[in-house]
Protein backbone atom coordinates (compact mmCIF):
# COMPACT_ATOMS: atom_id res chain seq x y z
CA UNK A 1 0.00 0.00 0.00
CA UNK A 2 1.80 3.52 -0.92
CA UNK A 3 2.19 5.83 2.03
CA UNK A 4 0.81 9.28 1.18
CA UNK A 5 2.28 12.01 1.82
CA UNK A 6 0.34 15.38 3.74
CA UNK A 7 -1.17 17.67 0.92
CA UNK A 8 -1.30 14.69 -1.92
CA UNK A 9 -4.51 14.98 -3.76
CA UNK A 10 -5.99 11.47 -4.21
CA UNK A 11 -8.94 10.15 -5.73
CA UNK A 12 -11.36 8.47 -3.33
CA UNK A 13 -14.78 7.09 -3.08
CA UNK A 14 -16.70 9.86 -2.00
CA UNK A 15 -20.18 9.51 -0.29
CA UNK A 16 -23.31 11.69 -0.20
CA UNK A 17 -24.86 12.63 2.60
CA UNK A 18 -28.52 12.95 1.11
CA UNK A 19 -28.76 10.09 -1.56
CA UNK A 20 -27.45 6.23 -1.43
CA UNK A 21 -24.33 6.67 -3.85
CA UNK A 22 -20.90 7.07 -4.35
CA UNK A 23 -19.17 9.29 -6.33
CA UNK A 24 -15.22 8.99 -7.24
CA UNK A 25 -14.01 12.37 -5.90
CA UNK A 26 -10.56 14.04 -5.23
CA UNK A 27 -9.61 14.89 -1.57
CA UNK A 28 -6.67 16.31 -0.08
CA UNK A 29 -4.50 14.21 2.31
CA UNK A 30 -4.13 16.22 5.82
CA UNK A 31 -2.80 13.57 7.92
CA UNK A 32 0.82 12.71 8.81
CA UNK A 33 2.54 9.78 7.04
CA UNK A 34 2.44 7.90 10.54
CA UNK A 35 -1.24 8.11 11.18
CA UNK A 36 -1.45 6.28 8.48
CA UNK A 37 1.27 3.35 9.05
CA UNK A 38 -0.04 3.04 12.31
CA UNK A 39 -3.81 3.16 11.02
CA UNK A 40 -4.28 2.31 7.78
CA UNK A 41 -5.99 5.48 7.52
CA UNK A 42 -5.93 8.68 5.97
CA UNK A 43 -7.69 11.95 6.91
CA UNK A 44 -8.64 13.74 4.29
CA UNK A 45 -10.52 16.80 3.33
CA UNK A 46 -12.78 17.12 0.14
CA UNK A 47 -12.08 18.85 -3.36
CA UNK A 48 -14.97 20.14 -4.73
CA UNK A 49 -16.14 22.38 -7.83
CA UNK A 50 -18.60 24.64 -5.42
CA UNK A 51 -20.20 25.73 -8.22
CA UNK A 52 -23.62 26.09 -6.25
CA UNK A 53 -22.16 26.46 -2.86
CA UNK A 54 -19.64 27.77 -0.73
CA UNK A 55 -18.56 27.02 2.58
CA UNK A 56 -16.39 29.09 5.31
CA UNK A 57 -13.03 28.69 4.80
CA UNK A 58 -12.81 27.05 1.20
CA UNK A 59 -9.32 27.61 -0.15
CA UNK A 60 -9.54 27.69 -3.85
CA UNK A 61 -6.52 25.20 -5.01
CA UNK A 62 -4.13 27.90 -7.18
CA UNK A 63 -2.12 25.59 -9.31
CA UNK A 64 -5.01 23.12 -10.28
CA UNK A 65 -2.46 21.47 -13.02
CA UNK A 66 0.27 20.75 -9.94
CA UNK A 67 -2.64 18.94 -8.08
CA UNK A 68 -4.15 17.04 -10.89
CA UNK A 69 -7.04 18.22 -11.84
CA UNK A 70 -8.90 19.58 -15.03
CA UNK A 71 -11.07 22.13 -13.47
CA UNK A 72 -11.12 25.03 -10.96
CA UNK A 73 -11.74 23.20 -7.41
CA UNK A 74 -11.49 24.41 -3.84
CA UNK A 75 -10.23 22.41 -0.93
CA UNK A 76 -13.49 22.87 1.49
CA UNK A 77 -12.83 21.89 5.08
CA UNK A 78 -15.34 18.67 5.32
CA UNK A 79 -13.15 16.43 7.02
CA UNK A 80 -13.34 12.66 7.22
CA UNK A 81 -10.99 9.37 7.44
CA UNK A 82 -11.09 6.82 5.30
CA UNK A 83 -9.51 3.21 5.16
CA UNK A 84 -6.20 3.31 2.78
CA UNK A 85 -7.38 0.25 1.10
CA UNK A 86 -10.12 2.29 -0.38
CA UNK A 87 -7.83 4.92 -1.98
CA UNK A 88 -8.29 4.69 -6.02
CA UNK A 89 -4.61 6.68 -6.11
CA UNK A 90 -2.45 9.46 -6.46
CA UNK A 91 -3.88 12.61 -9.24
CA UNK A 92 -1.18 15.55 -8.33
CA UNK A 93 -0.40 17.17 -5.22
CA UNK A 94 -0.86 21.01 -3.91
CA UNK A 95 1.99 23.17 -4.51
CA UNK A 96 3.28 26.08 -1.95
CA UNK A 97 1.04 28.87 -2.37
CA UNK A 98 -1.85 26.24 -1.84
CA UNK A 99 0.04 23.87 1.36
CA UNK A 100 0.28 27.58 3.10
CA UNK A 101 -3.49 28.55 2.42
CA UNK A 102 -4.76 25.06 3.30
CA UNK A 103 -2.42 25.22 6.65
CA UNK A 104 -3.71 28.52 7.28
CA UNK A 105 -7.24 27.52 7.21
CA UNK A 106 -7.13 24.45 9.18
CA UNK A 107 -4.68 25.93 11.64
CA UNK A 108 -8.22 28.58 12.04
CA UNK A 109 -10.76 25.43 12.00
CA UNK A 110 -8.96 23.31 15.09
CA UNK A 111 -6.37 26.15 16.68
CA UNK A 112 -3.91 24.37 18.43
CA UNK A 113 -1.63 26.25 20.60
CA UNK A 114 2.01 26.57 20.16
CA UNK A 115 4.23 23.95 22.61
CA UNK A 116 5.92 25.89 25.40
Amino acid sequence: MPIFEPFAVVRVPFPFTDRAVQRRRPAVVLSDPEFQRGSAHLLLAMITTARRSCWPLDWPIRDVAAAGLNQACCVRFKLFSLDERLVLGQLGGLESVDRMGVRANLQRLIPVEPQP
